[in-house]
């Protein structure tokens, strides 16, 4: 009787700490002090960026140096606002040998056809570049408070539609999983779609990715902004497939 006691109170403090165990590893993957994505995207070898003012003067060669082959640069947002570093970071990223791609940061609070307007006039020709991107995700207090499905869905619609006008190719979505789930899942099949997911790699969204932002915690030399982190992404498939997808 005594050994079946004992025995039974081995197994019981095994299974506490086990569980102790994958508390802590979940507890560090919340943190973000261990990523498995960082291990996760060694199948896909082409690998990329998003930078707005935030990151500062970025010297794009040193990141070219690193691994980096595309880039995603932050034109607009709203109906107004032009970050302030798009031009330089444009042309020398370009310049650098990378891959570019221009992305606004959608309003829920403005019109879409003046949010089209201002990324036009502003993003200007797009030949040889990477498909316009409308960045769609919450802000302020739009997590608690999220605006009504029709109306996002249509205002993004018409956005994308008028960006697909002016550069005849559709354009990218980059989207988080609350806003995936609340407004784009069930629609927008026919654009590419670029996830974020920095805890593990999106394969629960129900379709095919085209991009995904793996981390936000990414250090790479070169950057001397706010900022000291850079978005990380990688293309689901290969460079020529990437290649596909540039503005004639």
């Amino acid at each position: 009787m005594e050994h079946s006691k004992r025995g039974k109170r081995v197994i019981v403090g095994v299974i506490f700490i086990i569980f102790l165990l994958l508390l802590s590893v979940a507890v560090l993957l919340v943190l973000k002090i261990i990523n498995i994505n960082q291990c996760l995207v060694a199948g896909y070898p082409v690998r990329g960026v998003d930078v707005s003012h935030y990151q500062g003067e970025i010297d794009w060669q040193q990141f070219k140096e690193q691994g980096i082959d595309f880039a995603f640069i932050k034109a607009t947002e709203g109906s107004s606002f032009v970050d302030e570093k798009y031009e330089e970071n444009w042309v020398n990223a370009r310049e650098a040998g990378l891959y570019v791609g221009a992305y606004h940061f959608y309003s829920f609070d403005s019109p879409a056809a003046s949010q089209a307007e201002h990324f036009i006039s502003i993003a200007g020709d797009l030949s040889g570049a990477l498909p316009p991107v409308v960045d769609i995700e919450y802000y302020g207090d739009k997590r608690e408070n999220p605006p009504e499905k029709n109306q996002v869905v249509s205002g993004l619609q018409e956005l994308l539609d008028a960006l697909e006008k002016e550069y005849g190719v559709k354009p990218v979505i980059y989207t988080t999983y609350t806003v995936y789930n609340k407004y784009i899942r069930n629609g927008f099949q026919e654009y590419p779609l670029w996830i974020r997911n920095v805890y593990y790699p999106p394969a629960d969204i129900g379709r095919e990715w085209t991009f995904w932002q793996y981390s936000d915690k990414g250090k790479l030399r070169g950057t001397a902004g706010e900022e000291k982190y850079v978005d990380l992404n990688v293309f689901g498939k290969g460079r020529e497939e990437l290649e596909k997808l540039l503005i004639p």
